[in-house]
C-alpha cells in the first residue's frame, strides 16, 4: 500500500529553486574556491568539545560527560535537575539541526524554515493541533517532578544556543541563515512533548487500511475484501499472551499459565457498505512527514526475553531492534544517565537509546531492570464522515455548531497565510486541507440511515492523542522503575502511542504488558469494529471510554519461560474488548519463537551470541511456501530456466550476495503485481517503477549490447498496492492450493495472454523476473545479488532529500548492500510496489544481561553525532549493516575504563 515519504522535509517539486541557492550557499561555506583551510574550519565549527572543562548556568555541582571511542556519552551528576540539564546540553552539541526541526514539524512550522513549499504540510499539522495537545499536557497532566526535569533539559538546551549560532551550530545553519537569515527560538519543554504526537502519528495503526478498504469497495466485493484482509492465523503464529481472561464485575485480566491452540477469527466485515471516496484523504496523509516509518506499510519491531532457566547466563536476556525509517543521522541517541548517589536529591541510574530533543531514555535499562518495546498496533484512530451546513454538522437529527480556532502560518521568504480549523465532536475536520475531499461519500450511503447527500461528506478524525495525556511521566517512571510492580505502574501512564513492553530484572523474573489509551467502540448497527470510516451523524458509532487499565493483557514468568511481541496478536479472538482487526500477521514472531524453541528444547541454553545471531535471521516465510510451487512449473524458455534453476536446493536464506534472493523477491514482486495490484481501483494505485522489461526485439535472449526496453503501459507504469508483506503472505497462502482461483486470472493486456490459473501466472511472473533483473543486474545471473538490489541509503532527512547532487552528497552515505527482507527477523523492508530499496531497518539492536549488565550489547544504525564529516556521523553503520554489536559499558568502573574524552560541565 502507498507508503509516507520518510522525514519531516517531503519531496517537493517547489523546493527545488530554493535548494539550488542554498546549494551556492553551502559550497561558499565549505569554501570552494575559497580555500582549503577554510572549508574545514567551517565544518569543524560545530563539533562539540569533548574535553577539558566548560561553565553550565545553573548546575548546583559540576556533571562530568565521559565519552568512548564512538562518542557515545555517559553524564554523571549529583542531582535530578542537573543530569537533565546537561542531558539536553549534550545532545544540543551533538543533534541540535535535528531537534529544531523536529520541533517545526510537530508545531506545523516547517515554513518557517523551508518556505512555502510546506504551507500545505503545515496546514494539516495545525488542523491536527499536535504543539496545542502537547502545551495542553504540559499545562494540565504532568506531574510537578515531570515538568521540573523538562524545565531542567529545556535550561540545558538554551545554554548551548545561547554560545553557539550559525556554522557554529551546524553545517545546515550556515547555508539557511545565508538564504533565509533564520535564527533558532529557545527551548521550551513543550517542545520535547511534543515529539510524542510525532511518535503516535507514525504510530498510530490502520488508518490507512481503513481508507483502503473503503476504497476497494469501488470494484471489489465485501467476500473479495475480506480475501484481501484475512483472518490472523491463531493456530499457526502464536499470539504474545497465551490466553487469559477477563472478570466482567472487575475488569481485571488473568493471565493463562499454560498456552493452547484457539479457532480462527471471523473476517471483518463493512457498516452498511460504505463506499466512500478517500482518495484525496490518502493522498494528503502520504504527504505527511513519516518521522518514524512508513506507517501501514509493514512496519514493525522485534523484541524478546528469555528467562535465566533458558540462558546459559541463569539470569534473563532481552533483545528488541525497533524497525523504523532509515535516516541520517538515525532516530536514535545512544545515552547513559548517572547519579554518582542516587537517593531522595538524585534518583536515575539508566542508560539506553533516547531522542533527541527529549530528556530521559526510551528504550533500555536501569541497575535493576530492563525494558523493551515494540508497537502494539491497537487502532486508536477512526475517520467519520460528516453532513456538513453553513453553519455547522449534523449529530442525532440536531445541527451542532463547530468548534473554530485560526492559525497563521509564517513562511519564510513569503507572505503568511491564515487557515480557519473546523471540530466537530468527533475531532478536526481533515478534509478542509484538501478541496478534493469535499466530495467524499457523494456517490454512496454511509451507515444504514444516511442524510441528504447531496453536498458530499466531510471528514474529521478521532484519535486518542488528541486527548492530554501523561505518556511523558511514563518515560521517567519506566526509568526510575525498580521492579515488576514499579514497571507496571508506569505502563499506566503510557498512553500514547500504546506499545508492547517487555521487561526482565536482574532478580531473574520476566513479563510483559500492554499499555495504552484503546477505545472502546458503540456497537454501530451491530458491525463497528473501526475498520470503516462511520457515520459521523450517528451517536451509536461514538466511542465509549477506553478499555480499563487492568483489562489490559499482560504474563508475568509465563511457563514456557520466554516471550515474544513483533507487532503479531496480543491475544487470542476470546479476549473480550477490541483491540483491533489489523494485527501484523505473526511471521516474524512466530520465526522468533521457533528459533527459541529450536534452542531450548532438549535442555538447551540461549547465549548472548545466539540472541544477537537471531536478530540476523533472514529467512523467508514466503520463500519457503512458495518455491515448491515455482519449482514444479514447466519453464520451456532456456533463458528463463536459467533463472528458475538458481532456487534449486536454495535455503531460502537471504544474504546480500544470494542470486537466489534477488530472483525469489523479483518473482515475488511480478506475482502481486499480476494477481492483485493490476485488479486494485485507480485510487489505490501509486507510480512505482516499471516492472517488466523485454529486449527490444521481443524474441528472446538479447546480446550484452542490445537495448532494453521498459513497458511503462498501465499495468506496470501505475503500480498499486500490495507491498509485499506478510498480510500478502497470508493472502497468498490461502489460494494457493486452489489454482483455478479468480485471483489467478489475468485481464489481457499488449504482448501477453490473459493467465487463466495459478502456474500460467506464476510462469509469467518468472519470466518477468528474468527481464526485469536483466536490465537491473545484467544478462549474466552469475553477476546477480540481492545486495544489489537491496540497497540502503541514508539521507539526512531535510537538505539530503532533494536538490543537485552535490547537495545530497554532502549530508547523505550510502549505499550499503543489505541481506534481510520484508517480514524476516532481519527486517530490512522494501515496499515491492514501488522497487526493492531499503524503507525501514532495525533502526538499533540491542541485547541486556540481567546477570551483568556490563557484557550488554548495542548498536546504532548511524552514529552519535548529527554534523556531516565529523567521525561519528555513521561510525557504526557498517557494523550494524553486519549484524556486529558494540560493548555497552554500564557501571562507573566500565565507563571510566572505556572512555576516551571527558568534559567537565560547572556551574
Amino acid at each position: 500500500m502507498p507508503a509516507n515519504k520518510s522525514g519531516p522535509v517531503p519531496r517537493k517539486k517547489g523546493r527545488r529553486g530554493r535548494l539550488v541557492a542554498i546549494t551556492v550557499a553551502l559550497l561558499l561555506v565549505a569554501g570552494v574556491g575559497l580555500g582549503a583551510f577554510w572549508g574545514v574550519s567551517t565544518a569543524r565549527a560545530s563539533f562539540p568539545q569533548t574535553t577539558g572543562s566548560l561553565k553550565l548556568p545553573g548546575l548546583s555541582n559540576p556533571v562530568d560527560v565521559v565519552r568512548d571511542a564512538n562518542g557515545i556519552p555517559q553524564i554523571y551528576a549529583d542531582t535530578d535537575e542537573d543530569l537533565f540539564r546537561a542531558q539536553g546540553y549534550v545532545q544540543a552539541q551533538d543533534r541540535f539541526w535535528e531537534m529544531d526541526v523536529r520541533r517545526h514539524m510537530t508545531a506545523g512550522r516547517l515554513s518557517e524554515m523551508f518556505g512555502k513549499s510546506q504551507v500545505k504540510t503545515d496546514s494539516f499539522l495545525r488542523t491536527l493541533g499536535w504543539h496545542r495537545v502537547a502545551q495542553q499536557e504540559y499545562d494540565t497532566k504532568l506531574s510537578p517532578g515531570t515538568k521540573k526535569y523538562l524545565q531542567a533539559y529545556s535550561a540545558g538546551v538554551n545554554a548551548y544556543l545561547k554560545d553557539h549560532e550559525g556554522s557554529e551550530l551546524s553545517l545546515e545553519y550556515a547555508a539557511l541563515n545565508l538564504e533565509n537569515d533564520y535564527k533558532p527560538e529557545q527551548w521550551t519543554p513543550v517542545d520535547s512533548v511534543a515529539w510524542l504526537k510525532a511518535m503516535a502519528w507514525d504510530l498510530r495503526g490502520n488508518m490507512q487500511q481503513e481508507i483502503d478498504r473503503s476504497l476497494m469497495t469501488s470494484r471489489f466485493t465485501p467476500e473479495q475484501i475480506a480475501e484481501l484482509y484475512p483472518a490472523y492465523p491463531y493456530k499457526r503464529n502464536r499470539p504474545i499472551v497465551d490466553g487469559g481472561t477477563v472478570d466482567p464485575a472487575g475488569k481485571e485480566f488473568t493471565p493463562k499459565k499454560s498456552s493452547g491452540a484457539t479457532a480462527p477469527a471471523g473476517a471483518p466485515g463493512a457498516i452498511g457498505g460504505v463506499q466512500a471516496q478517500l482518495s484525496a484523504l490518502s493522498k494528503t496523509l502520504g504527504e505527511v512527514p513519516a518521522l518514524l516509518g512508513p506507517n501501514g506499510n509493514g512496519i514493525g519491531s522485534n523484541s524478546w526475553v528469555v528467562s535465566g532457566a533458558h540462558t546459559t547466563t541463569g539470569k534473563p536476556l532481552l533483545a528488541n531492534d525497533p524497525h523504523l525509517a532509515p535516516q541520517m543521522p538515525s532516530l536514535w541517541y545512544q545515552m547513559g544517565l548517572h547519579c554518582r548517589t542516587t537517593g531522595p536529591k538524585c534518583g536515575y541510574d539508566v542508560s539506553g537509546f533516547t531522542f533527541s530533543g527529549m530528556p530521559g531514555v526510551i528504550i533500555g535499562h536501569n541497575k535493576d531492570i530492563s525494558w523493551g518495546m515494540t508497537n502494539l498496533g491497537a487502532d486508536v484512530t477512526d475517520l467519520y464522515l460528516e453532513k456538513l451546513s453553513a453553519n455547522g454538522y449534523l449529530y442525532d437529527g440536531k445541527q451542532r455548531p463547530f468548534t473554530t480556532r485560526k492559525e497563521t502560518i509564517k513562511v519564510a521568504g513569503g507572505e503568511s497565510r491564515t487557515i480557519t480549523v473546523r471540530a466537530t465532536a468527533n475531532g478536526p475536520i481533515v478534509s478542509d486541507r484538501d478541496h478534493e475531499l469535499g466530495d467524499v461519500g457523494k456517490n454512496a450511503p454511509v451507515g444504514n440511515a444516511a442524510p441528504d447527500r447531496g453536498d458530499g461528506y466531510a471528514v474529521s478524525l478521532r484519535w486518542t492523542a488528541l486527548d492530554p495525556g501523561r505518556s511523558m511521566d511514563a518515560v521517567f517512571e519506566l526509568n526510575r522503575a525498580a521492579d515488576w510492580t514499579s514497571f507496571r505502574k508506569a505502563a499506566e501512564h503510557f498512553e500514547v502511542p500504546s506499545q508492547n513492553l517487555i521487561y526482565a530484572d536482574t532478580k531473574g523474573n520476566i513479563g510483559y504488558q500492554a499499555p495504552g489509551r484503546i477505545p472502546v467502540r458503540g456497537k454501530g448497527d451491530g458491525h463497528f469494529d473501526g475498520t470503516y470510516p462511520a457515520p459521523g451523524w450517528d451517536p451509536r458509532y461514538q466511542w465509549k471510554g477506553s478499555i480499563p487499565q487492568n483489562a489490559l493483557p499482560y504474563e508475568y514468568n509465563p511457563e514456557r519461560g520466554y516471550i515474544v511481541t513483533a507487532n503479531q496478536a496480543v491475544t487470542d479472538e476470546k479476549y473480550p474488548y477490541l483491540i483491533t482487526k489489523d494485527w501484523g500477521y505473526g511471521s516474524r514472531s512466530q520465526r522468533i519463537n521457533d528459533l527459541i524453541q529450536s534452542k531450548i528444547k532438549d535442555g538447551g541454553k540461549v547465549s548472548t551470541d545466539d540472541m544477537q545471531t537471531f536478530q540476523k535471521d533472514n529467512s523467508s516465510e514466503i520463500a519457503r511456501l512458495l518455491t515448491p510451487y515455482l519449482m514444479k512449473i514447466d519453464i520451456k524458455d532456456p533463458y528463463v530456466r536459467e533463472a528458475q534453476q538458481l532456487l534449486e536446493g536454495w535455503d531460502f536464506t537471504q544474504e546480500p550476495d544470494s542470486a537466489a534472493a534477488a530472483y525469489f523477491n523479483a518473482v515475488w514482486r511480478n506475482t502481486l503485481q499480476l494477481a492483485f495490484g493490476d485488479k486494485m481501483p485507480k485510487e489505490l494505485r501509486v507510480k512505482g517503477e516499471c516492472l517488466t522489461v523485454r529486449p527490444a526485439d521481443e524474441t528472446g535472449p538479447a546480446d550484452e549490447n542490445d537495448k532494453y526496453v521498459r513497458e511503462c503501459g498501465e499495468r506496470a507504469g501505475d503500480t498499486a498496492q500490495p507491498d509485499g508483506g506478510d498480510r500478502w503472505y497470508e493472502v497468498v497462502r490461502n489460494i494457493l492450493d486452489d489454482p483455478g482461483n479468480a485471483w489467478w486470472k489475468t485481464e489481457d493486456r499488449p504482448g501477453s495472454p490473459g493467465d487463466k490459473n495459478r502456474d500460467q501466472l506464476l510462469a509469467h511472473a518468472m519470466k518477468d523476473a528474468r527481464y526485469e533483473l536483466t536490465s537491473k543486474l545484467g544478462k549474466n545471473i552469475d553477476n546477480w545479488s540481492w545486495g544489489r538490489l537491496h540497497q540502503l541509503f541514508l539521507n539526512n532527512q531535510t537538505l539530503g532529500t532533494d536538490g543537485p547532487g552535490i547537495l545530497q552528497g554532502l549530508f547523505n552515505r550510502g549505499p550499503w548492500n543489505l541481506g534481510g527482507g520484508e517480514a524476516a527477523v532481519d527486517a530490512t523492508g522494501w515496499n515491492a510496489a514501488g522497487g526493492y530499496k531499503v524503507t525501514w531497518v532495525p533502526s538499533m539492536r540491542m541485547v541486556v544481561n540481567l546477570a551483568d549488565l556490563d557484557k550488554s550489547r548495542w548498536i546504532n544504525l548511524t552514529g552519535a553525532s548529527g554534523h556531516a564529516y565529523h567521525a561519528h556521523y555513521s561510525d557504526q553503520t557498517d557494523k550494524w549493516a553486519k549484524g556486529e554489536l558494540l560493548g555497552w559499558a554500564f557501571s562507573e568502573q566500565a565507563v571510566k575504563k572505556n572512555g576516551k574524552d571527558t568534559l567537565t560541565l560547572s556551574p
